[in-house]
């Protein structure tokens, strides 16, 4: 079993230029099985590498790091950083993966691009995991990530970053000290002789401008795209999350791909999957 992944990268597409997807694979690569896992606004591919461990053996299993992240390019126009960009360069990856089958498990945005794809004809998903997230966003949650997101923190150690980036992400939920340092750890980048944040701070611009026009036309396109899927879905719901209101996921279970609904006590958002019983009700659904 590979205990650590490896880092690949494909060439993607935007207006003006090309820039460098980086991803995270585990497994074995010609595995044509693959599951695709998409990280939250501000994260990263490393943040499913438990995940990751306990599916590789059946599966192999692909974290990219979207653009402005992790080991992938930033790019030069900040209004680019929104779902169709994103979308386009999961299409030009999954191209490149010639998997014969593909799940997805998405957190927060990454389900967002999740479910665009999926509610596409002819799209390849036949298993969506929905982490936290659903067509309609809770406008309470969006003020609070508003409130952090793009802001330039710099750390000493390592330890004062885990301790800052803790006071920001409570609804990831109870997390021992040492699942907490591995979440931590591939969220930094050397800086002098300190710590900075992996991510581009002009990521946050296109999310703070939205207007309320743009969001709401964004919810109908999302609705739409959802009530198109087919693949069976799993909704997994922080049971205090501030982003997936009750009233959107229970709606998620009647109309669309019918979701299995799943709350998790004691998380808000969004569920880490680190934690065992999460991991195992992820591989259960993705392998039964």
């Amino acid at each position: 079993m590979d205990h650590q992944p490896r880092l690949c990268a494909v060439q993607c597409l935007h207006p003006g230029g090309l820039h460098r997807l980086a991803y995270w694979e585990w497994g074995a690569p010609d595995h044509d099985d693959v599951v695709v896992c998409v990280h939250g606004l501000t994260r990263q591919g490393r943040d499913f590498d438990v995940l990751a461990q306990a599916l590789q053996a059946k599966r192999r299993v692909v974290c990219p790091d979207l653009p402005g992240r992790g080991e992938s390019d930033w790019l030069s126009n900040s209004a680019l950083y929104q779902v169709p960009q994103y979308l386009a360069d999961l299409v030009t990856l999954l191209a490149r993966l010639k998997a014969r089958r593909v799940a997805w498990v998405g957190t927060s945005l990454g389900g967002l691009i999740g479910m665009a794809l999926a509610g596409m004809p002819h799209s390849p998903i036949d298993r969506l995991v929905l982490n936290d997230i659903g067509p309609s966003l809770d406008p309470q949650g969006l003020m609070r990530i508003a409130s952090y997101v793009g802001r330039q923190m710099r750390f000493d150690t390592q330890e004062e970053a885990a301790d800052s980036l803790r006071e920001i992400s409570v609804g990831f939920g109870p997390h021992t000290a040492q699942q907490w340092m591995a979440l931590t750890r591939p969220m930094l980048r050397p800086d002098g002789d300190g710590w900075r944040l992996h991510y581009d701070p002009a990521l946050a611009q296109p999310f703070t401008a939205a207007t309320a026009q743009a969001v709401a036309a964004g919810e109908v396109a999302l609705w739409q795209a959802y009530d198109q899927i087919a693949a069976p879905t799993l909704v997994v719901r922080g049971a205090d999350s501030d982003i997936l209101h009750p009233q959107t996921a229970r709606s998620m279970t009647q109309r669309g791909p019918r979701a299995r609904l799943v709350e998790l006590p004691g998380v808000g958002h969004a569920p880490t999957l680190v934690q065992p019983d999460q991991v195992d009700l992820v591989c259960d659904f993705l392998l039964s």
